[in-house]
């Protein structure tokens, strides 16, 4: 059952938003982002449901109960903080299980250096990653061929790609963002990787006011760690994204400082610092914020 606060309903007409406490250290860093949005004057109607240990616990292996997908999908906008899936089969991880039911195609995490504020040796990086949300090796496509051979499926579907470069483009051009850059693997995985890279330089001729350009991944990540200055906005699959994303926040100042927007047709989420890394046996945010999965 949801709760529901009221912030600031005498100013103006309300938003409303559903929110989740999550697990370990989630609560505290949520009670400090409510706080910050109240005393900003944020007109809000604040939904609160209950999502991830707890849930799981009660043998529930989504993690979220059929009442908190009603606050959802009635707001259509999700604040989170960390939440903790149990380790060991039969459950499944929260956040991809939101991507896929409300269609949450595109993940955006600015990587924003603030110098002198947070110490880094790159004091003027403002890199912007856009990682394609639902396909590739993250479809949970897996199985044993033989007793000795694990098999991980690759998806890289047309429509995915013309979705996320798109997005890519349109979100460069209302940011006033000069350059969007493609990472991909096509020198070795030519026909997956190979589509996202063909549908990069198709739809990026539909944008002549925006730069563009593109990097086999492994030097670009190269590059990303040594002079991130050069790159602006950087679109890529769904894998490399996820790794990028944290090498990009951590080079920044810190991967805790960068959370994310997961961003569908009709739904968003916002992370705080969205996926927490501990070092407890149970895989609780319980110590060390580290960035987004």
């Amino acid at each position: 059952m949801t709760q529901i606060t009221e912030f600031n309903p005498d100013s103006g007409p309300l938003t409303p938003i559903t929110f989740a406490r999550g697990n370990g250290i989630g609560p505290e860093i949520m009670d400090a982002t409510l706080l910050i949005l109240k005393a900003g004057g944020a007109r809000l109607a604040l939904e609160e449901i209950e999502i991830g240990e707890a849930v799981y616990l009660r043998g529930i292996s989504a993690g979220i109960e059929d009442s908190a997908w009603d606050s959802l999908r009635r707001t259509k906008v999700f604040l989170k903080a960390p939440i903790t899936t149990p380790q060991g089969g039969g459950f499944k991880s929260l956040n991809v299980t939101a991507r896929k039911t409300l269609g949450l195609f595109a993940n955006i995490r600015p990587c924003v250096s603030y110098s002198p504020f947070v110490q880094t040796k790159h004091p003027v990086m403002d890199v912007v990653i856009v990682r394609e949300n639902e396909e590739d090796t993250y479809g949970g496509i897996e199985y044993r061929q033989t007793r000795d051979v694990e098999l991980c499926l690759k998806l890289i579907t047309r429509p995915g790609c013309e979705k996320i470069v798109r997005y890519a483009f349109e979100y460069a051009r209302a940011n006033k963002r000069q350059k969007v850059t493609c990472f991909s693997k096509d020198n070795i995985m030519k026909r997956t990787d190979g589509l996202f890279h063909r549908v990069f330089e198709e739809i990026s001729a539909q944008y002549p006011d925006i730069a563009h350009d593109h990097w086999i991944v492994d030097i670009g990540a190269a590059r990303l760690a040594d002079t991130p200055e050069r790159f602006d906005v950087i679109v890529m699959p769904n894998l490399y994204g996820d790794i990028l994303s944290d090498v990009a926040a951590q080079i920044a100042g810190s991967v805790g400082l960068a959370g994310s927007a997961n961003i569908g047709d009709h739904c968003a989420t916002f992370g705080l610092t969205v996926f927490l890394i501990s070092a407890s046996a149970a895989g609780s945010a319980t110590s060390l914020a580290l960035g987004n999965a």
